[in-house]
């Protein structure tokens, strides 16, 4: 089946094209399932989302040689992530879902960045992802099983907060693998292919879909403005 995939949870925007099939008969889990990249595309720009994201569906459209009506399903990232950000990658994939009438799964990003480690790590590897919530702090989730099973998060922390026993290697923003005294791995951001592999279950079984919830995790940075000058105001 032919899956779009998007994400704009971090200040990369990402769309492709993926070709999903089943690699064993009678299974429908994440590791019998084969993600096959047609066409992708990444821009880092975390001002870009809303410009760049439509023009690149477009792209991977016409560098795949398929058209929309060929899509069956589609795959985004639902954060945890900045609420400008996440909000254009949702209402875009929503907006092709319901023009299209095909189901559309949400994933959870730092899932997905787990998923693109996977042949990365060994069995016995505690995996820990972060990105860039901003505010000084970082989105930041647990995996073991080779990255298979997430154990804790997302959570949103201040970098000083993250537990990290027993973590042996990290993933994700480069500006905040740095911090932690962990081996870094080269995965920084959601791929078309790891979106794709983490909601692989549900699309290759055909269940439908949850509802798309973001996970903004906290209130957005407009809102945190308006309460910090009420409460300078007395209010």
């Amino acid at each position: 089946m032919l899956a779009l995939a998007v994400d704009t949870a971090t200040p990369a925007v990402t769309a492709g094209l993926v070709e999903l099939e089943q690699a064993a008969a009678g299974t429908n889990t994440s590791d019998a399932a084969l993600p096959r990249t047609l066409a992708a595309r990444v821009l880092v720009d975390a001002r870009a989302h809303a410009e760049a994201l439509t023009p690149q569906i477009l792209e991977c459209l016409a560098e795949a040689g398929v058209s929309r009506t060929d899509i069956a399903a589609v795959v985004v990232g639902i954060g945890p992530g900045p609420f400008t950000g996440l909000r254009v990658g949702m209402a875009t994939a929503a907006a092709f879902g319901d023009a299209l009438g095909i189901p559309v799964h949400g994933v959870c990003s730092l899932d997905a960045i787990a998923a693109e480690c996977v042949p990365e790590l060994g069995s016995g590897d505690e995996l820990l992802v972060v990105t860039d919530a901003r505010r000084r702090e970082v989105y930041a989730a647990r995996y073991r099983d080779g990255g298979r099973t997430r154990v804790a998060g997302p959570e949103v922390l201040k970098p000083d907060e993250v537990p990290v026993a027993g973590a042996t290697v990290i993933a994700g923003s480069p500006a905040h693998t740095a911090l932690f005294d962990l081996p870094a791995l080269t995965v920084q951001t959601p791929s078309p292919a790891a979106l794709v592999r983490v909601a692989a279950a549900a699309l290759l079984s055909g269940a439908t879909p949850e509802p798309l919830v973001p996970l903004y995790l906290r209130r957005p940075d407009a809102v945190e403005r308006s309460f910090r000058t009420l409460d300078r105001m007395g209010a």
